[in-house]
């Protein structure tokens, strides 16, 4: 007699005698979960792979927008920065057009002190020459004049009304 071997007790072994019959429910498992998987996205509408290129698509549109608003941004700097060059120049020239005009008059400056200088050398001159000129005069010279005491108060009186006429 044929002594059989005395079987494992695992549930592997008891299906490794019908290797076609767990190919089969394997499949069958298989075909069932792709059909329920189909059967679930057209029923809720709902696929990965459509919304994954929405995303894709949202993701790109925002980039775009994205990159058109620092082109436009980069152009308003660009603007800027050319206003802030042409503003500076414009200050450039004017302090220079200042300078040009301090330099002159610092030398007009010059030239009319040394005329002052000029004219009060000349003016020491003529005092002294006309010092020199009354000490070598006789003392004969008629003093000054002293005024009358009636034309006092006439010049007092024209004196008042003519402050009378500016208050009034």
């Amino acid at each position: 007699m044929i002594e059989h071997a005395p079987r494992s007790a695992s549930p592997i072994a008891r299906f490794g005698g019908q290797p076609i019959a767990i190919a089969a429910a394997a499949l069958v498992i298989v075909v069932l979960g792709v059909a329920s998987i189909t059967v679930w996205r057209s029923y809720t509408g709902n696929a990965p792979e459509t919304d994954r290129v929405v995303a894709a698509r949202q993701l790109q549109a925002r980039a775009a927008q994205a990159s058109e608003q620092l082109v436009e941004k980069t152009k308003g700097l660009e603007v800027t920065q050319q206003e802030s060059i042409d503003q500076l120049q414009m200050v450039q020239d004017q302090l220079q057009t200042v300078r040009r005009l301090l330099a002159t008059q610092q030398a007009d400056n010059r030239k009319l002190s040394e005329q002052v200088g000029t004219l009060t050398e000349a003016v020491e001159g003529l005092r002294q020459s006309f010092a020199s000129a009354q000490a070598s005069e006789p003392s004969a010279a008629p003093g000054p004049r002293k005024r009358s005491a009636k034309a006092k108060p006439r010049s007092n009186r024209s004196a008042n009304r003519s402050r009378a006429k500016a208050r009034g």
